[in-house]
């Protein structure tokens, strides 16, 4: 379940390194930093569905 985490980790810094390079107009930045936001979005989103929520018990 540490999977589900580490994607939501890095999908939230990320979407924080997107806005932060649109704000600065570095568009190769931007692009870059919203495409790990969508794909690791949807490796965190479909990894929930799959395997469900952590609940730190074993």
């Amino acid at each position: 379940m540490g999977l589900v985490i580490i994607f939501a980790l890095v999908t939230i810094l990320a979407a924080i390194g997107g806005f932060k390079s649109l704000k600065d107009k570095n568009f190769l930045g931007a692009f870059w930093g919203v495409a790990s936001f969508l794909v690791f979005g949807w490796f965190t989103v479909m990894t929930v569905i799959e395997s469900g929520f952590p609940t730190g018990t074993h």
